[in-house]
């Protein structure tokens, strides 16, 4: 048997969003998000279902505490809902949803679990969209003042920060493809918005450092290692566009190199959205990176005919999760190393990893997840290989801490490590919620 250990200090924790769970979406002052506008749009969610209620933790986040220490994590990654706290956007703040974060965070504090707080993960106020969304620049200017609120308030508690949550989902799902709120369909608006988000994050990041003592800010990549499917040129060059669309676009600028000229190229966009001293500001220096890892990519060239490229050698592994993704543990080790290597940020965390598995309450009231196990242990060894391997990885945030909303497929894919019926509301800990509290215990995986 292998022991693989952490660092005494190495932060254990798991992962929400805001419009994931909390539900209460038009109580108590709050305003309309895309996301509300998006779920309540016929067709556009896979089963019809909305987080108008979710997992109700808008209510419900005291138990829900309870449970987080129930499985002994020492933090909790979770997102504030901008337009329960600005209704417009900017301009009038609704006190009751600073009030229900206050608790929240307060709750946690006194649980002796640490906050991580992200600031944007989607649900951008529809006000906002409706005055342009973020391929304008007015609302990272908006950004701006959200921030100066939300540090206002809890700054004097929360000291680890998150800008956003993986600004190529943003761009790409909620303006290219129009998969995600808001739904639009339009490369320009994508690129645009990628800028504006990168550059709210450099606009704010002055912002908390002024007001926060000893705080640590970061921003969250959904980051995928693309690999060649066989040694041709064509799929090594569709492997090296796969990179720069998913991370040299948006990590080369936060790292002060500025946007890749091959992407510039191949997007063909003017880019006179960029002002001058944009890049600057958008590279102020971070103190982490957070790493959303679910599988890596393998790319086949589409530019020639299948007949004219070498034979594939590389090929997924079979075994895929609910959401079709590849589970390939070994992707964590080589994202990990590929961010360190080529960029030396500071630290990294993993900020989100997980699996939707179909799961099923036993006669016993118990849920068994097997496949989930196996896929945290195998992923947590990689973590550990990271980090014998010299990377500054300081915390692994699993996702989720329990089922949720989860976006365009509505309440189908389940990621929890706590399972909810969303009919009653009631909260079971599945068997890799009480394999993760061993680890924690442990402070290591054994294999």
């Amino acid at each position: 048997m292998t022991k693989w250990e952490f660092p005494e200090d190495f932060i254990w924790g798991a992962a929400t969003s805001a419009y994931q769970i909390e539900g209460a979406w038009n109580e108590d002052g709050k305003g309309e998000s895309i996301w509300d506008r998006f779920s309540h749009t016929p067709g556009k969610i896979d089963d019809g279902t909305t987080g108008d209620i979710a997992d109700d933790h808008y209510h419900r986040w005291h138990d829900d505490i309870a449970l987080m220490k129930e499985i002994g994590l020492k933090a909790y990654r979770f997102s504030v809902s901008w337009p329960r706290i600005l209704p417009a956007g900017r301009g009038q703040v609704n006190q009751a949803g600073l009030d229900f974060y206050s608790r929240l965070v307060d709750g946690l504090l006194e649980a002796g679990i640490i906050p991580f707080l992200t600031l944007y993960h989607w649900d951008l106020p529809q006000t906002l969209e409706d005055e342009g969304g973020w391929p304008v620049r007015s609302t990272a200017e908006a950004f701006v003042e959200y921030t100066g609120v939300m540090v206002s308030a809890l700054g004097d508690r929360v000291k680890h920060w998150m800008t956003h949550n993986e600004p190529w989902v943003v761009a790409d799902h909620g303006y290219r493809i129009g998969m995600f709120a808001p739904g639009r369909k339009n490369t320009e608006d994508a690129i645009a918005a990628s800028h504006h988000v990168l550059l709210s994050h450099g606009l704010a990041m002055p912002i908390i450092r002024e007001m926060v003592d000893d705080a640590e800010v970061g921003i969250v990549y959904n980051l995928q290692r693309s690999i060649p499917a066989s040694p041709s040129l064509a799929d090594r060059k569709a492997a090296y566009l796969s990179d720069g669309e998913f991370i040299r676009w948006y990590i080369d600028p936060i790292a002060g190199r500025g946007y890749p000229a091959d992407m510039v190229e191949l997007y063909g966009s003017s880019m006179n959205f960029v002002r001058e001293g944009d890049l600057d500001i958008i590279s102020a220096p971070v103190d982490f990176i957070g790493v959303n890892y679910y599988a890596r990519i393998i790319a086949r060239s589409t530019e020639i005919p299948e007949e004219e490229n070498l034979p594939r050698t590389v090929f997924p592994v079979d075994d895929f999760t609910e959401m079709g993704w590849e589970v390939f543990p070994e992707g964590l080790y080589n994202i990990l190393g590929r961010l360190h290597f080529d960029y030396n940020f500071p630290a990294i965390y993993v900020s989100e990893n997980g699996a939707a598995f179909k799961d099923e309450v036993g006669p016993d009231g118990e849920i068994d997840d097997p496949r989930r196990v196996a896929y945290y242990k195998n992923h947590l060894i990689q973590a550990s290989r990271a980090i014998t391997a010299g990377i500054p990885l300081k915390g692994y945030f699993a996702w989720s801490l329990m089922d949720n909303f989860e976006w365009s497929r509505g309440l189908s894919k389940r990621f929890g490590l706590i399972h909810v019926d969303y009919e009653s509301q009631q909260r079971i800990l599945k068997s890799s919620a009480k394999y993760y509290r061993q680890v924690i215990e442990a402070n290591a995986v054994i294999d």
